[in-house]
């Protein structure tokens, strides 16, 4: 059965499932109709991004603001796409920026046989224009407040955003959600000891429903659900 275009996660936000639910991006719109879009998945997914858009009554000319969580191929790949139909730049963590406009993957966990062997092979995506960069605490001022929570590990800029108004938390690949709430694969982390360390950063935020880019969204108390994940991966 095929996905929705566009999932209601909270009044103005939507998770556009862009590889059924296990590779995900969102839109945020205001009340005036202007519209966020966060994160637009491979370089194949930029037209599932613009036509989830067009089922909720949007189109580019509403969209103001670009976002990525993170410089990974299946998070950025759309993002060149994206950027062309609505004359848009993107918006992302400094620390990412310099990846994201290069349209290359940060590096690898050199521990792990995998992140070894990636970082021989070409792992990147159409270069991103970054139009503003984002640092840790930061709150951009649409949909009652995004605040940006900076959880580098998965990457050195990956960052999850905290919709203050909604209560959604878009988590990032800070934790997936595939089959059960897990680790993101560790050779495709920067340094995966520091994804589960600042993966605790979750457990401290006042929200009501989890947004993963990879897995569904949880509604019924997730930041319990969080909590216990990481109580019991030992990180709290």
């Amino acid at each position: 059965m095929a996905s929705a275009p566009a999932v209601p996660l909270a009044p103005g936000v939507w998770r556009i499932p862009l590889v059924r639910d296990f590779v995900n991006g969102f839109i945020l719109r205001d009340g005036d109709g202007e519209v966020t879009l966060v994160d637009m998945g491979l370089k194949q997914s930029g037209k599932k991004v613009m036509a989830a858009l067009a089922s909720i009554g949007s189109g580019a000319s509403d969209v103001t603001r670009l976002m990525l969580t993170h410089a990974h191929p299946d998070h950025a790949g759309g993002a060149a796409y994206v950027a062309k139909e609505t004359g848009r730049a993107f918006g992302i963590h400094e620390a990412d920026a310099g990846f994201a406009r290069d349209g290359v993957s940060p590096p690898r966990d050199q521990r792990f046989l995998l992140g070894r062997l990636m970082a021989r092979s070409k792992n990147g995506f159409p270069p991103v224009t970054v139009g503003e960069t984002f640092t840790d605490g930061q709150v951009i001022p649409f949909a009652g407040g995004i605040r940006v929570v900076h959880t580098p590990g998965h990457s050195p800029g990956h960052a999850s955003y905290l919709l203050q108004e909604s209560g959604v938390l878009i988590t990032g690949d800070a934790i997936f959600n595939v089959r059960g709430l897990r680790w993101p694969i560790k050779a495709f982390c920067t340094d995966f000891r520091l994804t589960t360390e600042t993966a605790a950063r979750l457990a401290e935020l006042d929200y009501t429903t989890a947004a993963f880019t990879h897995g569904p969204e949880l509604r019924d108390q997730p930041r319990d659900h969080i909590r216990r994940f990481l109580q019991s991966k030992g990180m709290l």
